[in-house]
């Protein structure tokens, strides 16, 4: 059954402390669909994400160019993807990405560009603006009971 949960954050250091308190629930085959428009805040929270869960100030800059990046965290590989460039779905397969989605946690930037292949057991965060500036509006929508905790888990 899809689930869905509202979140309000006020500032990229709230947006970033969601991050940090999803951090410890998230294991190996873990992918998290980030979504919204350019400057939604999407890099920000994988950033913030990504350097929690390496416990350092390490440089994580956006996959945009790249497409991926990947961070050896203590525990297991972090993939963090930005698809924006991809013209068609199975580009993904040349990128490794569909591998890593068992063998990482993957942080994936405009899933859209996904189509069929976006994993059932994601957990998806829709980010958009408001008109105040630094407000962000979080919505989280899953389907796998992995995620049923969310609402503990970032103390909404």
């Amino acid at each position: 059954m899809a689930q869905n949960l509202s979140i309000s954050s006020n500032s990229p250091e709230q947006t970033a402390e969601i991050a940090r308190s999803l951090a410890p629930a998230l294991a190996k085959g873990d992918v998290i669909l980030l979504e919204g428009h350019i400057g939604g805040g999407k890099t920000h929270f994988a950033r913030s994400l990504i350097q929690h869960l390496l416990q350092s100030d390490e440089d994580v800059p956006s996959p945009t160019f790249t497409l991926v990046q990947t961070y050896d965290a203590p525990d297991y590989e972090i993939w963090h993807a930005d698809l924006y460039r991809l013209s068609h779905p199975d580009e993904v397969f040349e990128l490794g990405l569909i591998d890593a989605f068992t063998d990482a946690l993957c942080l994936v930037e405009w899933p859209d560009r996904l189509g069929e292949l976006a994993p059932k057991s994601a957990l998806s965060l829709a980010f958009s603006a408001s008109d105040v500036l630094g407000q962000r509006h979080i919505e989280a929508h899953w389907s796998d009971p992995r995620w049923d905790n969310i609402a503990e888990l970032l103390n909404v």
